[in-house]
C-alpha cells in the first residue's frame, strides 16, 4: 500500500510538471485562439455584418408608437364661449412608414454594406492564412535550430574522439604535440558552436511565442520533432504538384486578398448606383392613427383620427451636388478596378518569386545530399589515412570541417524548402 502511494505521488508530480508537446497543427490552433490581430479582424467582420443587417431593415415597414399625458386648455368652445377650459389629456399615436419604390436607393445601400461585409470576411480569412504561414515559418525555424544542435553535438563528439586519439598518438610518439593542441582547439570551437546553436533555439522559440500569442514570461512547451535521417532527406520531401501557371490560376480563384478586392469593386459599383439614384424620387406610404381622451366638455377635440397617404419626395435641384457625387463614384469605381488589377499583378509576381525560390531550395537540397555523401566518404578516407600516418592533421581537419558543413547545409536547405513551400501555399491561397 505504501509503495502504491509513492508511485501515485510520482505520477501526479510528473503530470503536473509535464512539458506539453505541440505539433504544427496544434500551434496553428493556439495562434488562431490567442492572436490579438485575428480577434480585431474578426470583430471588424462581425460589426460589418451587423451594419448589413441594419441596412436590410429598410425594406420592412417602420412602425412607431407615441404616447403622452399632459394638460389641455381650450377657449371659444361653443358650450362655454367665454371660458378657458383645461383638463388632462391622454394621447396615443401609431405611425407606419413603408418604402414603395425609391429607384434603387435602399437596394444600393444594402449592396454597399453586404459587399463591404464580404470584404471584411475575406480580409479575416486572409489574416488566418497569413497567420498559418507565419506559424509554419517560425515552427520550421525551431526545428532547424534543433537539427543544427544535433549537428553540432555530432561535431563535438567527433572532436572528442579525435582529441583522445591525438593524446594516444602523442604518448606513443607517433604524432607531435601540435596535433594535440589543434585537436584541443577544434574541440573548444565545436563546443562554442554548440552553445551558440542552443541560444539560437531559444531565440527561435521566442519568435514562435510572439506569433502564437503566448504572453507568459516562461512557456513550458516543446515542438514535436522527429529525428532526421540525413541520408534520405531529399527522398522524404513533401512534393508540390502544381505548375507555375496552375499556381497563378489557383490563386486568382482562391486567394482571399483577391476576393477582398473583388468585393471592394462591387462596393464601388453599388455606391455609384446609389449616387445615380439621387436623381429620382422616393415613393412611400404613410399611415397614422391617433387616439385622444379628454374631458367631455371639450367636445371639439376628436377622440379618434387616422390618415393614410402615398407620398413622393424628389430633390429637383441641389446646385450640381448630385452630378459631382456621381462623377466621384465613377472615379472610385475605376480606382477599385485598378486596385484589383494591381493586386493580381502583385500576387502573380509573389507566386513566381516563391515558386522559383521553392525550386531553388529543392535543387540546393538535392546537391547538398550528394555533397554530404561525398564529404562523409572523404572524411572516412582521411581518417584512415591519418591513422596510418599517410596524412597530417590539417588534411583530417579540413575533411571533418567539410563533413560538418555538409550536414549543416543539408539541414538548412531541408527546412528552407519547407519554409518556401509554406510561403508558396500561402501565396496561392491554399
Amino acid at each position: 500500500m505504501k509503495l502504491y502511494k509513492i508511485l501515485l505521488y510520482i505520477a501526479l508530480f510528473s503530470s503536473a510538471n509535464a512539458t506539453e508537446i505541440y505539433t504544427v497543427d496544434d500551434l496553428i490552433l493556439k495562434a488562431l485562439e490567442n492572436s490579438p490581430d485575428l480577434k480585431i479582424s474578426k470583430a471588424n467582420y462581425k460589426a460589418s455584418n451587423s451594419r448589413y443587417k441594419q441596412a436590410t431593415a429598410a425594406y420592412l415597414p417602420k412602425i412607431d408608437l407615441h404616447a403622452s399625458v399632459g394638460k389641455l386648455g381650450m377657449s371659444d368652445i361653443p358650450t362655454n364661449p367665454n371660458k378657458m377650459l383645461t383638463d388632462t389629456l391622454l394621447l396615443g399615436k401609431l405611425s407606419l412608414r413603408q418604402i414603395i419604390y425609391d429607384f434603387g436607393k435602399t437596394s444600393s445601400n444594402s449592396d454597399i454594406l453586404r459587399y463591404d461585409s464580404k470584404s471584411f470576411s475575406s480580409e479575416y480569412k486572409q489574416k488566418i492564412s497569413d497567420k498559418k504561414r507565419d506559424v509554419k515559418r517560425a515552427y520550421y525555424n525551431v526545428l532547424k535550430a534543433i537539427a543544427l544542435i544535433n549537428v553540432n553535438r555530432e561535431n563535438v563528439k567527433l572532436n572528442k574522439i579525435q582529441l583522445r586519439r591525438s593524446k594516444k598518438y602523442f604518448k606513443a610518439g607517433i604524432r607531435t604535440k601540435i596535433d594535440l593542441s589543434d585537436a584541443s582547439i577544434e574541440l573548444l570551437k565545436s563546443k562554442l558552436n554548440l552553445k551558440k546553436s542552443q541560444y539560437d533555439l531559444k531565440l527561435a522559440y521566442t519568435e514562435l511565442d510572439k506569433i502564437i500569442g503566448f504572453g507568459a514570461i516562461h512557456n513550458d512547451y516543446k515542438v514535436y520533432s522527429q529525428k532526421l535521417h540525413l541520408a534520405t532527406l531529399y527522398k522524404s520531401l513533401k512534393p508540390y504538384k502544381l505548375s507555375l501557371k496552375e499556381s497563378i490560376e489557383f490563386a486568382y480563384k482562391n486567394r482571399d486578398e483577391i476576393q477582398k478586392q473583388i468585393s471592394q469593386v462591387k462596393v464601388a459599383h453599388a455606391k455609384s448606383h446609389l449616387a445615380s439614384s439621387n436623381y429620382y424620387p422616393s415613393i412611400y406610404l404613410n399611415a397614422d392613427y391617433t387616439k385622444q381622451n379628454v374631458d367631455k366638455r371639450i367636445n371639439s377635440v376628436a377622440t379618434d383620427q387616422w390618415q393614410a397617404s402615398i407620398n413622393l419626395d424628389w430633390n429637383i435641384y441641389q446646385g450640381g451636388a448630385n452630378s459631382a457625387q456621381v462623377q466621384e463614384k465613377k472615379i472610385q469605381t475605376n480606382v477599385a478596378n485598378s486596385n484589383l488589377a494591381y493586386t493580381k499583378l502583385f500576387i502573380k509576381t509573389k507566386i513566381t518569386q516563391t515558386y522559383i525560390n521553392m525550386q531553388k531550395t529543392k535543387s540546393s537540397l538535392k546537391l547538398s545530399q550528394s555533397i554530404l555523401q561525398a564529404s562523409s566518404q572523404k572524411f572516412e578516407q582521411s581518417s584512415a589515412r591519418y591513422r596510418n600516418g599517410l596524412s597530417d592533421f590539417i588534411e583530417l581537419q579540413q575533411s571533418r570541417h567539410g563533413y560538418v558543413d555538409a550536414m549543416t547545409n543539408l539541414v538548412i536547405n531541408y527546412y528552407n524548402y519547407y519554409t518556401a513551400l509554406a510561403l508558396l501555399e500561402n501565396a496561392i491561397g491554399m
